[in-house]
């Protein structure tokens, strides 16, 4: 991580719903993240409402905000609920509007580490997380080897609102160093093959 420019990481998710448990796993995620020196934008899919995606529509604030940030970033991390079994249908539908960046070069999310994360009411957020590995892949990004699973996130907060589970506050945490990590690790990457080009 270079002095100038310090690694970005952007956090997309949550529901329509304001402040979401998803939103505020994400909001503990990039606390670490920023703790390590990188910046950090949070996108929360309630405040960019954004329209359903179909190719031809003309996009709006919402969408170009969205795309500009994952062109941006060094580095995501995402965090879905699961809804019967997978991610919520906002969720998807914002990606879609990622066909956007089918033309930049390199295209989608080429090169950029992605952090995963599955809230759920229940016992299977792996789920959405699995749903979420299969979409970053034809992205053309990296799923990140460490992934976090929420299970019945409605205990997972105190009254005033923070992470009542160590174990999931350690996750959380971890996930956020392990995304500056792998960000720097793919800038340092882009920079070798870009001299090595230049010789």
């Amino acid at each position: 991580m270079t002095a100038s420019k310090p690694l970005h990481i952007v956090g997309f998710g949550g529901t329509l719903r304001p402040r979401s448990s998803t939103v505020r796993v994400l909001e503990r995620v990039l606390s670490e993240v920023e703790s390590q020196g990188a910046t950090v934008e949070l996108l929360q899919l309630e405040q960019l409402g954004l329209p359903f995606y179909e190719w031809g529509v003309e996009p709006t604030e919402g969408v170009h905000r969205l795309v500009r940030a994952f062109a941006s970033a060094d580095a995501l991390v995402w965090a879905s609920p699961l809804y019967h079994g997978t991610i919520s249908g906002a969720f998807k539908n914002a990606l879609d509007w990622l066909e956007l960046l089918a033309q930049e070069v390199p295209p989608y999310l080429s090169d950029k580490p992605v952090g995963l994360i599955g809230v759920a009411g229940g016992v299977q957020s792996l789920q959405a997380i699995s749903t979420m590995d299969h979409i970053v892949r034809s992205l053309r990004g990296w799923t990140i080897p460490m992934v976090v699973g929420i299970n019945r996130s409605r205990d997972l907060f105190a009254e005033d609102g923070s992470i009542a589970d160590p174990h999931a506050r350690a996750q959380l945490a971890i996930l956020g160093s392990e995304l500056v990590k792998s960000a720097g690790l793919f800038r340092a990457a882009r920079a070798s093959v870009a001299q090595s080009g230049s010789k």
